[in-house]
Order: structure tokens, then C-alpha cells, then sequence
């Protein structure tokens, strides 16, 4: 049977309307950008909170596409319509966000920024008075059994400093007061007496000018000790943290431990912030410092993040995408 050509009008009325139909669909289109294994992951459903990410954004009638996150991806998102979602790293298109895991548990955030002392909960006020300190409590106590089991039940203070140490210890960047060694001067200038267990990043590969460094700093004061791995049992024993923005010093709100902040990062609220109070100022603060620990946990994680094992959670999803600016 001979199919009849549609007339030119007609024609080009119905090649207008795919095309809106498809630029619709490409508008409507989340791409999320994520490395190898947690790609994987999320392919099989076996990551919950992008599980919850792709159940909130499906819902709202859009399409989801899971992409490596590589070089060539990046260049083709850069001129693809739609939004992407990049896990810890900047987005690659105008319209993308960024999600995190905030430290433990199941809490994350979905951001415009992947600098994490840019987010809004770091330009937040933290108003103790305004939580219940029961539900502030048993917030924190069911997270600290679940995170460190019995490590936490019973903290003490045995004398010593915990230096936990990131990268690149003899650079001084931009959101740093100092660089990691300084830093590690002048804590030892600060304190002069207590021992310092300084910990190496099981993660990250010094170089030997960084190590050099560090052996110079020992051989100097005998006090200071170097090690690697251990934040746990540090924690549990040491009288104060002090880092440049180390996750280990938000850990060691669950154990009571106050902290002194070399770098701008977002749990600064109630840490002595070295940035924020100068050098002295900073280390007298945290030495007289009586923080409302569990009630900042619950507003930090609880009042602050999304918690992707809420039944909640993809309403939270959606309202930290709409705040960072998608139609959605």
C-alpha cells in the first residue's frame, strides 16, 4: 500500500512538535555522574541513596541516565541540555549540583558547590536552645553505638593532643590558615608540654620532602609521635583535636572532644576556628569550651542533611534540588 506524504504544512507542524516533544525530554533529563564501583553500584540497586535519587526524580515524571564520571562525559555534558549530578566534584554543566556524604551515617547533601565550607549549613547559625535536648540525646547515643560500638560509651582524657593529618602537608591552599606542617608547629608552640599524636591519611601517598618534614618535626620534639591509622582509640583517649578541616574532628563531637580548626570546612560551629579567633585565641577558646554536643549532631545531621534512610527522603531530595535552582 502507498503511504501518502503529508503535506508541507503538516509536515513541518509535526517536525515541530517532535522536536519540542524531544527538547522537553532532554530538559527533563538528570544525568548522574558517578566513578567506577559506586556506578556499578547504583546500576544494580545496591546503593540506597541513589536509589532514593533517582525514586524522587523518576516520580516528578523525569528520566534518569547514570554516566562514568570521565573526561570525554564531562565535555559532552558541557554542551547537552538537562542536569547533571556529580558525586564530591564541581558539575559539568551550568544546571548541575553536586551531592556529598556528610561523614557518617546515611546523610548526604545536594549542593551547588562541591567546597563544602560554601554550603548553606556552613553560613547557618547554630541555636542549641531551639532543640529538644531528649530527642538531641537519643539522637546522638543511637549514632554513636551504631558508628563506634563501644568506643564511644566511655571517653576519656589521658593528657594527649590528636593531630589527624589530610594531604598535601606543605602547602598552605586557599581555605587554610596555614599549611598542615605549620599548623603542626604551632600546635607544639601552643602546647607546650603534652604529648601530640599526629596520624597520617590512610588514603593519601606523601611525598618524601612532606615526610622529611615530619621526621625533622619528631627528631626536634620527642613529644610528637607520627603514626598512621588509630582515630578511633585517639579519639576515645585524647584531650583535644586539632586539624586542618579532617572529618575526624566532626567524629570526635561524638566522644565530647573539642576542636581547633585550621581550615574552613562546615562543621565549624562549635569548634575554635583558627580562621575565625587567630592562633592564641582559638586554642584558649577550645580549652575552655563546653559545646552542646548532641544537640548540634541532631541539628547538623538531623535538621541540616538529607538522611537517605528516611521515609522522608526523597521529599528531601527534591526540596535540595529545588533550592539549588531546578524545576523539578
Amino acid at each position: 500500500m502507498r503511504v501518502r506524504a503529508l503535506p508541507r504544512k503538516a509536515r513541518l507542524a509535526h517536525d515541530r512538535a517532535v522536536a519540542l516533544f524531544l527538547g522537553m525530554s532532554l530538559s527533563r533529563t538528570l544525568t548522574i555522574y558517578l566513578p567506577d564501583g559506586i556506578i556499578d553500584q547504583a546500576r544494580e540497586g545496591r546503593h540506597n541513596f541513589f536509589n532514593r535519587v533517582m525514586a524522587a526524580v523518576r516520580g516528578q515524571g523525569w528520566l534518569v541516565e547514570l554516566r562514568p564520571d570521565a573526561l570525554r562525559e564531562r565535555l559532552l555534558a558541557a554542551a547537552s541540555p538537562g542536569y547533571g549530578l556529580c558525586l564530591m566534584e564541581d558539575p559539568p554543566v551550568g544546571q548541575g549540583l553536586v551531592c556529598r556524604h556528610t561523614y557518617v551515617g546515611a546523610f548526604w547533601h545536594i549542593e551547588r558547590s562541591a567546597k563544602r565550607w560554601e554550603w548553606p549549613v556552613a553560613k547557618a547559625t547554630f541555636r542549641p536552645d531551639e532543640i529538644d535536648p531528649v530527642t538531641a540525646r537519643a539522637f546522638a547515643a543511637h549514632w554513636r553505638r551504631r558508628l563506634f560500638k563501644h568506643a564511644a560509651e566511655a571517653p576519656r582524657r589521658e593528657g594527649f593532643v590528636f593531630v589527624p593529618l589530610q594531604g598535601m602537608l606543605l602547602d598552605h591552599r586557599s581555605f587554610q590558615s596555614m599549611s598542615p606542617v605549620e599548623m603542626l608547629e604551632v600546635t607544639l608552640e601552643q602546647i607546650p608540654h603534652a604529648p601530640i599524636l599526629a596520624t597520617l591519611h590512610p588514603k593519601e601517598t606523601y611525598s618524601p620532602a612532606e615526610m622529611q618534614a615530619l621526621e625533622g618535626l619528631v627528631a626536634q620534639h620527642p613529644r610528637l609521635r607520627v603514626a598512621t591509622g588509630g582515630a578511633v582509640e585517639a579519639l576515645a583517649a585524647c584531650d583535644l583535636v586539632v586539624t586542618q578541616n579532617s572529618a575526624a574532628a566532626f567524629n570526635g563531637y561524638f566522644f565530647g572532644k573539642p576542636a581547633v580548626l585550621f581550615a574552613e570546612i562546615d562543621f565549624h560551629h562549635i569548634a575554635a576556628s583558627v580562621s575565625r579567633l587567630g592562633v592564641v585565641a582559638a586554642f584558649r577558646a577550645a580549652r575552655e569550651a563546653a559545646p552542646e554536643y548532641d544537640r548540634y549532631l541532631w541539628w547538623f545531621l538531623a535538621g541540616q542533611s538529607i538522611a537517605a534512610g528516611s521515609p522522608t527522603a526523597e521529599a528531601q531530595i527534591l526540596a535540595a534540588m529545588r533550592r539549588g535552582g531546578w524545576p523539578i
